[in-house]
Formats: C-alpha cells, structure tokens, sequence
C-alpha cells in the first residue's frame, strides 16, 4: 500500500488508485488485496488489474491528474485540493469536501475518522454487497 505520509496541507495521504482517483479505503482495499506496481522506485497501489495496466501505459499522465486530489476523513469523497475547505486539528490542516456535514460529523470523533483515513480501522467499502470494484 501507498506509504502514509504527514503532508503540511493534510494529516496523512490515504491510498488513492493512480488510475481511476478512488480512494483505496473508501472502495474497502486493503494491503492484501490491493494490485501493487512499482514506478520510478515509489510503490503504487490499484483498485484493480485495469487500472494497474492502463497505469502500465502511462504512469506520468495518470500520476498529474491525481497529484492534487484529498479524500474527505468524513464521507471518504475525492475531491481536488482547491475545492475543498480546511480545518485545523491538532496542528494540521484536514482537508473535507465542501459538505458542513462531514465537517459536524468530524468533530465528534476526529480520530474514528483520521484512523479510518489512514487504513488503520477496517472499513468494508462501498462494495461490500459481493459486488467488487470493477468486477
């Protein structure tokens, strides 16, 4: 999985798939079933074999359209860094989607939400039903 890192505009950078731009946590993969590619001496990880071959046949393309995407800790959306709105916790600057609700919903248990984020609480993903990510 994508290495989590402290980024001055976000706490951490949850795994986003290179290819499509879906957040990893908010589809339901993990480290173990996550397609892994190296490029560049950096490990990527996919949402599916699709999106690591198309990934395969240019990586800086996909690589530039996903470089300023943050996934919101509340409803797990993508969204571009420049419409997204801020707010401060303890020291960093989370970034949410424009929605007042995810914000309210933080609050209440920031670190439920940051560990979800981040992968370290298991979260079924939206495809929980047996209906998987590009099957």
């Amino acid at each position: 999985m994508q290495k989590l890192t402290k980024r001055k505009d976000n706490r951490m950078k949850t795994p986003i798939c290179p290819t499509c731009g879906c957040s990893l946590v908010r589809l339901g993969i993990t480290e173990d079933n996550a397609i892994d590619r190296n490029y560049r001496e950096k490990e990527y990880s996919f949402c599916c074999n699709g999106c690591a071959e198309l990934f395969d046949k240019t990586p800086d393309k996909f690589l530039e359209e996903i470089k300023n995407l943050v996934v919101c800790p509340s409803c797990l959306a993508e969204k571009p860094i420049e419409q997204t709105v801020s707010m401060n916790h303890k020291g960093d600057s989370i970034k949410f989607c424009r929605c007042p609700h995810c914000i309210t919903v933080f609050k209440k248990n920031p670190e439920y939400f940051l560990d979800r984020l981040s992968g370290k609480i298991k979260y079924i993903g939206v495809f929980s039903e047996g209906n998987g990510c590009c099957s």
